[in-house]
C-alpha cells in the first residue's frame, strides 16, 4: 500500500521532469526472490531505480543507512514500505546479512548497490565493490540481475542535493540477464571466491553502462579500499 501511495504521488512528478529510455525488463523475474544490483551515482538513484522496478511489477526492499530513517516523515514512509535500516561501518552492520536473508526467504526482491555508496570515480564509472551482494547470492542461491542506470546524476549531481530540472533529462536504464555465479556456488565463506564473484557482478553492470555511454571504462578501476578518501559520507562536503 505504501508503494502504491508513493508511486501515485511521485511518478507524475518524475514524468514532468524526466523522460525514460528503459530496456531489459524481460530479464526481471515477475515473482520470487531475486537480487537486483545497480551502479550508484546520485542521491536520486534509489527513486529512479525503484520507479523502474515498480513499473515492471516489483516492489523492492533495500537495506538503507540508518540516518535516512531518522528523517521526519520520510523515515516513517520508508519503514512502512518494508525497508531495513543498517548501521554502516559498525559491528551491527553484519546484521544486514541476516535481515537480507529474511527478505529473500520471504520471496521479495532485494535492491542492492554493491559499491555501498555513491561512486567516487571522477568519471562516474563503478568502483571496486564490497562483497556483501555476492555473499548473499551464494549463501541463498539467489539470482543477481545486473542493472545500469545513467542520467540521474544530471538531475541531482554526484554528492550534492542540487536540482537541475531543466532542460528535461532522459533517464537511461538497462537490465541484463542474471550473472552466472555457478563457478562460486557453495563458496560463500571463501574470501577469494567472494572477490571474484563480486568482480563478475560489477563487470556485468559495467558492460551495460559501457553500452549506455558508448565508452569503455578505464583500465584501472577506482578502488575505495586503497583510496585516501573516507569510506562513507560526503567527501566533497568535508573537503569544502
Amino acid at each position: 500500500m505504501t508503494f502504491k501511495i508513493c508511486a501515485n504521488l511521485i511518478i507524475p512528478i518524475f514524468n514532468l521532469f524526466m523522460s525514460r529510455d528503459w530496456k531489459g525488463a524481460e530479464n526481471i523475474p515477475a515473482q520470487g526472490r531475486v537480487i537486483v544490483a545497480s551502479n550508484h551515482m546520485s542521491y536520486l538513484d534509489v527513486l529512479v531505480f525503484t520507479h523502474f522496478l515498480y513499473r515492471n511489477g516489483r516492489a523492492p526492499r533495500y537495506l538503507g543507512k540508518s540516518g535516512v530513517f531518522k528523517v521526519p516523515i520520510i523515515g516513517k514512509i520508508i519503514l512502512a514500505a518494508g525497508q531495513v535500516p543498517v548501521e554502516r561501518e559498525s559491528s551491527d552492520a553484519k546484521k544486514a546479512v541476516d535481515h537480507a536473508r529474511i527478505i529473500l526467504e520471504q520471496g521479495h526482491m532485494l535492491g542492492v548497490y554493491p559499491e555501498g555508496t555513491l561512486t567516487r570515480d571522477p568519471d562516474m564509472w563503478p568502483m571496486v565493490a564490497k562483497t556483501g551482494c555476492a555473499r548473499l547470492a551464494l549463501l541463498t542461491n539467489t539470482p543477481v540481475i545486473p542493472i545500469a542506470q545513467w542520467g540521474s546524476q544530471l538531475v541531482v549531481p554526484n554528492y550534492t542535493k542540487k536540482l537541475n530540472l531543466f532542460p528535461r533529462k532522459t533517464i537511461i536504464i538497462r537490465a541484463g540477464k542474471p550473472v552466472d555465479l555457478s563457478k562460486w556456488y557453495g563458496k560463500s565463506d571463501d574470501p577469494q571466491a567472494l572477490i571474484e564473484a563480486t568482480a563478475a557482478i560489477m563487470r556485468a553492470i559495467t558492460d551495460l553502462l559501457e553500452e549506455i555511454r558508448g565508452q569503455k571504462r578505464p583500465q584501472v578501476i577506482f578502488d575505495p579500499h586503497t583510496s585516501e578518501l573516507p569510506r562513507t559520507g560526503n567527501f566533497k562536503k568535508k573537503r569544502a
